[in-house]
């Protein structure tokens, strides 16, 4: 079987085009790791709330491409616009979970962290009626000192996480780990790991999966290093947040930094958007990764494919497999 058969994707007639993975991170604009603190955590109640009006956008722009997406919706934000996570069921996107209070894993102790996936999880089942098998943490915040979570995902039912980016971070960020689809061989059992996309330039690989990333290339570089990705034969896994196609959200005070890498170009995500949907398939991340498909839907799982070892105390992945998902 080809690699490009084995990593799920699915050829159309337009060139180099497969079927990729696109994502949004359901969350208010106020909810932001980057611009954290105690005291505005304990404002939410009162800030504006624009997540529904961003997440119907969104859900028209799918709807008239006829695309479907995998949603990672906050717990927190399913309680209170429960009608919007039955609306996202209804249209077929796939329903997966943001953890419930957008809490940093790096902030939280073990028992912490299992609370806010079995919450999150149980209250999107019972809105939406359906499974939720996958996991995306806030902020990406599973790194080397948090691998302890990846057992939990399992014991807590869920079947895939989308939360290991293997870059350098000043915030998050797990370099060395393995940048595809692969099966993740925990003391609880397996979990499929979903990175976002990057790609390899020199030695160093480069985030293109989404957010300020996509915010900060022009689109025409982007589309260039994306369609460098697709050739090395795997599927695209891109995420976005609601409140990135909102250019007239309220302003928040932080460190330049984070001001900087929160508001820029958003008034170009909602064009560029289109225009990445006109030049690349998108579905779930169900659909787009056969293997994580396979597992969501109880068939087991490929042969042969890339696993890693997990163990709790350990300082780093072990490759156990050969092959690449």
């Amino acid at each position: 079987m080809s690699e490009a058969m084995r990593s799920g994707m699915v050829r159309d007639g337009r060139a180099g085009k497969g079927l990729h993975a696109l994502s949004f991170d359901v969350e208010e604009h106020f909810q932001v790791s980057a611009f954290w603190s105690n005291e505005r955590r304990s404002q939410w109640d009162n800030y504006e709330s624009r997540v529904e009006r961003n997440v119907e956008k969104i859900l028209g722009i799918l709807a008239s491409r006829g695309v479907q997406a995998t949603f990672f919706v906050l717990g927190w934000v399913a309680q209170r616009h429960r009608e919007l996570v039955k609306t996202i069921v209804d249209q077929g996107h796939e329903l997966a979970s943001h953890g419930f209070g957008h809490e940093m894993i790096t902030a939280q102790h073990p028992a912490q962290f299992r609370d806010d996936v079995r919450k999150s999880k149980q209250l999107l089942e019972d809105i939406g009626g359906v499974p939720v098998y996958g996991y995306r943490a806030p902020s990406f915040t599973i790194v080397s000192r948090t691998r302890w979570a990846l057992p939990i995902l399992v014991e807590e039912g869920y079947r895939y996480d989308s939360s290991i980016f293997p870059i350098r971070h000043d915030r998050y960020g797990m370099p060395g780990a393995l940048p595809h689809c692969h099966r993740l061989e925990t003391e609880s059992g397996p979990l499929w790991e979903v990175p976002p996309s990057t790609l390899k330039v020199g030695s160093v690989l480069i985030p293109i999966a989404g957010g300020g990333y996509f915010r900060l290339f022009p689109y025409p570089m982007l589309r260039q290093l994306l369609d460098r990705a697709v050739a090395e034969g795997h599927p695209l896994v891109m995420y976005f947040h609601p409140w990135e196609l909102d250019p007239e959200q309220p302003r928040m005070t932080g460190s330049w930094l984070s001001t900087f890498r929160h508001y820029l170009n958003l008034n170009k995500t909602e064009r560029r958007l289109k225009r990445l949907l006109s030049d690349f398939r998108f579905t779930t991340i169900q659909n787009a990764v056969e293997e994580v498909g396979r597992a969501c839907n109880g068939e087991g799982d490929l042969v042969g494919t890339t696993s890693v070892n997990v163990q709790r105390h350990a300082s780093r992945y072990v490759t156990v497999g050969d092959g690449h998902v």
